[in-house]
């Protein structure tokens, strides 16, 4: 069972919320949240916002296509991403937008990919601002919902909060059309993986597509309507915890209509040690997440 918790609940520390909490990142890995302070009305307008660019002409879209960088920031085609690579390319489409560097940001000399600049298109009108509007929205959501986990593990709540100082967060639109009837069973608008960073704050239009693997083995899928967040956490959070986080298998098959999904990556700074505590390990944020990007973004793999 996927459970639906309160963050206002879990903001005030309740006994009864935390330990659903923990219960929920420890034995599934998956949950929902609503009372974000993030109404339906601005999902709705973000998503808007990236309906509006995905259905633009392509060739405006290639204006800022991301296969002519070294990084993932912009559109990204159907095909263009393979995150499981036992099946065909994802047939989704995506657009992808990080943290901004200040101008004296140490990072900046470093040229790294997790860091690059942002690509954004000149049409839809409004399109960057209420992207970048809804970023910052987002990743406040996100470290609430990460200052509770922190508490339902027994840790500060602000135990996490100084790793997230220069967040190498991105922010992605998935478009997902109606499952092409070329479509076999290599074929999915995101294949079987787990998530690669710390926590997955995901909204989406309503649409049904996402499907979770229980830890029965079976698949279930899980809907949210505007409003209440679906969230999942990555394999950064499971090394960073030692285990007590689960990062949980997920896909999207397809269906019969289109659908938006909006998930911000919430993910700490780069050179953030994210092995277990205690441990000798050293496990480099940074280097592990663009290890996992170089394997499924099509235009940066090495091999």
């Amino acid at each position: 069972m996927i459970d639906n918790l309160d963050l206002k609940k879990l903001d005030t520390r309740d006994t009864d919320e935390l330990a659903r909490l923990r219960q929920a990142v420890g034995q599934v890995g998956f949950l929902t949240v609503c009372n974000t302070g993030l109404t339906a009305d601005q999902i709705n307008d973000v998503i808007a916002a990236y309906h509006s660019f995905f259905s633009l002409p392509e060739h405006q879209k290639r204006l800022v296509d991301m296969a002519a960088t070294g990084s993932n920031r912009g559109w990204g085609a159907p095909k263009s991403e393979q995150v499981d690579p036992t099946v065909n390319p994802d047939f989704k489409e995506v657009f992808d937008c990080g943290y901004e560097l200040p101008l004296d940001n140490p990072y900046r000399e470093k040229n790294l990919s997790v860091y690059a600049p942002n690509q954004w298109p000149e049409q839809p009108d409004a399109f960057r601002e209420t992207v970048q509007a809804y970023y910052i929205d987002a990743c406040s959501v996100a470290m609430r919902v990460l200052r509770a986990i922190a508490v339902a593990l027994g840790r500060e709540a602000d135990s996490f909060d100084q790793a997230f100082d220069t967040p190498m967060a991105l922010l992605r639109g998935n478009y997902y059309p109606k499952r092409p009837a070329w479509a076999g069973e290599q074929d999915f608008g995101i294949g079987a993986h787990t998530d690669y960073g710390c926590l997955t704050l995901l909204a989406t239009d309503g649409a049904a597509g996402l499907e979770v693997r229980m830890p029965d083995g079976a698949w279930e899928k899980v809907q949210a309507k505007p409003g209440v967040f679906v969230i999942n956490f990555g394999e950064m959070l499971e090394f960073w915890t030692a285990g007590l986080v689960k990062a949980t298998e997920h896909r999207v098959v397809g269906g019969s209509q289109e659908r938006i999904s909006v998930p911000m990556f919430f993910n700490p700074s780069y050179e953030t040690n994210v092995a277990p505590p205690g441990s000798a390990q050293v496990i480099s944020a940074g280097d592990h997440l663009t290890k996992r990007f170089s394997e499924t973004y099509v235009h940066l793999k090495t091999s």
